[in-house]
């Protein structure tokens, strides 16, 4: 049993998947950093100062009696809250690791195209006979017809 766990972990397609993960993992670190420290602040300053992290409702108060200054005072009171900024931080970072995945899928398949570009033909058919034969050929190999000016 431990031979075939190892011959399936060291397959090329679970290694490739696993070093995927772990580049996806780091990248969606970035796109979060992205989001949260380049994006949001110029788009909650066109809106009027908004912090979009610390957009909540709050569904059940806490400890203390609302109103809460901030998510985390909301967090710190022990109330049920409806985090709707954070999600918008989430959806804006899934919109843009979504488009980078597509860009990079598309550079792909542009490049799978034009690796399988189509190879010249190696084959003619013969004007007289009609069997296949080398392009380079001046003489028919199966009814040995002059090709010189074909």
């Amino acid at each position: 049993m431990f031979k075939e766990f190892k011959e399936f972990a060291v397959k090329g397609n679970v290694v490739d998947m696993a070093v995927g993960i772990i580049i996806g993992a780091a990248f969606g670190t970035i796109v979060n950093s992205f989001v949260n420290d380049l994006i949001m602040p110029p788009v909650g300053l066109l809106l009027g100062n908004v912090d979009f992290t610390s957009l909540f409702m709050v569904l059940k108060e806490g400890k203390v009696a609302a109103p809460y200054a901030s998510l985390a005072d909301a967090k710190a009171a022990g109330s049920v809250t409806l985090n709707y900024g954070v999600f918008i931080n989430t959806i804006i970072s899934f919109l843009i690791v979504a488009f980078a995945v597509f860009l990079v899928v598309k550079n792909v398949n542009r490049l799978k195209r034009e690796e399988q570009a189509p190879a010249e033909p190696t084959t003619k058919e013969c004007p007289f006979c009609l069997s296949a034969i080398p392009v380079k050929a001046v003489r028919c190999g199966h009814c040995t017809s002059d090709l010189k000016g074909q």
